[in-house]
């Protein structure tokens, strides 16, 4: 099968992934937003950077090395294998240790006991890494789809039975359990691949001298991505962090679901091309456009209908989180540019760019962070809209030196179709402003908003000949 067959293959087994789990995942997610509260999400929430953490060094970006690896065999994935399942075994002591005063930190009691169950999440996923990175290796996202979907479900089933029964908080912590057990064991079952009793100090070294470099990067943007939860949840209350998290999560989840539809063939495509930097150039900027061209509309859109939305689906008790999830939509618009940037430098092996470009990030937005502080939670929230305009002028930096790709370029490609979004964005505010006014139904007001939206802007994509609609519909209709 040729590349442009396998990456439309991707990409259609990638849609369908991402469009089930995230269908699934946002109606379980509104079951639990109605049956727990703003404070029981916010105990999690305060966890995440912890998590995320532990997650990072686990992998230590072995399994990136693994996908852009020319012909792996089974040295490189047992090696990979078994350094990841003793590191999560040593995280997962670490974090043991480490729950009281985690706890201390935050000082809410409970955390503690929820803490050391949460991370048995490490040693899970440890043994699904590897079989993961083999099917993205192939691009058998077919396969992928078909265990993670199950997954979700299992996982949603046991959230929601265990809120109803009153089980509050560790209804989140079991449904993550169930989730990460149920995919490590279908991958098990399905694949063929299982590792050898060995382990060569080569290809560690090979791996980790890749991996490391990706590994510390990725430290440095887990602390600083989760900066924000970890500051209000020690300055603020448990339900603030709630509030704040749900907006982010729902903000998020047009970019992931989008986004992650291309990040997920993007790397592995991307790295069969990495030495043809002209035609690198050229499918990274198809990509990335498509990419603005459905995660900027559909942000700004959500972000309009912000109050009915949040009213509609998770009820009153949510709708502190509006302002939040309004100001951060802005920061998402930016996510994909500054997320796909950062894909050269792995697809081109350049962790040291990475790492380097992740520190100069990092130390600005800790003068961003010092400086909002004092101006409260909304200070935080507009800090990581200023952080996101951070990332993207120094990703696009390094971007520009291996493949030619300027700042400048990159905004004339997308810039027409923000700024066309942002005109059906103003149009679909002062409709939703009438019908507000009106005291129509919130499902009323996001249905005429959201067709009125989409209609000019579809409209005006054609009309200004956008490029990535002939893009898309090369896609959909897999000419």
């Amino acid at each position: 099968m040729s590349l442009k067959k396998r990456a439309l293959s991707g990409v259609v087994w990638t849609a369908l992934q991402k469009f089930a789990n995230q269908i699934i995942g946002f109606i379980i997610s509104i079951i639990l937003a109605r049956l727990l509260l703003p404070e029981e999400f916010g105990l999690i929430a305060m966890l995440t950077v912890f998590i995320a953490l532990g997650s990072t060094f686990i992998n230590s970006g072995l399994s990136e090395s693994i996908i852009r690896t020319e012909n792996p065999d089974d040295r490189d994935f047992s090696t990979v294998f078994y350094f990841n399942l003793i590191v999560s075994l040593i995280v997962y002591i670490i974090i043991v240790l480490a729950a009281p005063y985690i706890s201390d930190f935050y000082q809410q009691d409970k955390l503690t006991l929820i803490i050391r169950v949460y991370a048995l999440d490490f040693v899970i996923n440890a043994f699904a890494a590897i079989q993961s990175a083999r099917l993205t290796k192939k691009m058998d996202f077919k396969a992928l789809m078909l265990i993670s979907t199950p997954s979700l479900i299992i996982s949603g089933t046991v959230g929601v039975l265990m809120a109803l029964y009153g089980f509050g908080v560790w209804s989140l912590v079991w449904s993550k359990l169930a989730q990460s057990t149920a995919f490590t064991l279908q991958l098990w079952f399905k694949s063929k691949w299982r590792p050898l009793w060995l382990f060569s100090k080569e290809k560690f070294k090979v791996h980790f001298n890749f991996g490391y470099k990706f590994m510390l990067s990725g430290i440095l943007n887990t602390l600083f991505d989760n900066a924000y939860v970890l500051i209000i949840g020690k300055f603020f209350s448990p339900a603030q962090v709630g509030f704040f998290s749900k907006a982010n999560g729902l903000r998020i989840l047009p970019v992931h679901l989008i986004g992650g539809i291309f990040n997920k063939i993007t790397f592995p495509l991307l790295s069969e091309i990495q030495n043809d930097e002209s035609r690198l150039k050229n499918v990274y900027s198809r990509v990335m456009q498509m990419v603005i061209f459905i995660v900027a509309p559909t942000l700004i859109f959500v972000a309009v209908l912000g109050e009915p939305i949040f009213r509609f689906l998770y009820t009153d008790k949510w709708l502190p989180a509006v302002p939040y999830f309004q100001i951060l939509c802005i920061a998402g618009v930016l996510h994909p540019i500054q997320s796909y940037n950062l894909q050269i430098l792995k697809v081109k092996g350049r962790t040291d760019l990475l790492l380097k470009a992740e520190v100069i990030k990092k130390i600005m937005t800790t003068i961003v962070i010092v400086i909002a502080f004092q101006y409260g939670i909304y200070g935080l929230v507009y800090a990581s809209v200023v952080s996101a305009f951070i990332a993207v002028f120094v990703n696009t930096h390094y971007t520009n030196k291996l493949i030619n790709y300027s700042l400048l370029e990159q905004i004339k490609d997308v810039l027409p179709t923000i700024l066309l979004a942002l005109f059906a964005g103003f149009i679909m505010y002062f409709t939703d402003t009438i019908f507000g006014k009106q005291n129509y139904h919130d499902l009323m007001r996001i249905v005429v908003g959201g067709v009125i939206g989409v209609l000019i802007f579809i409209l005006g994509a054609f009309l200004f000949r956008i490029k990535s609609v002939e893009e898309l519909k090369t896609i959909i209709l897999r000419k």
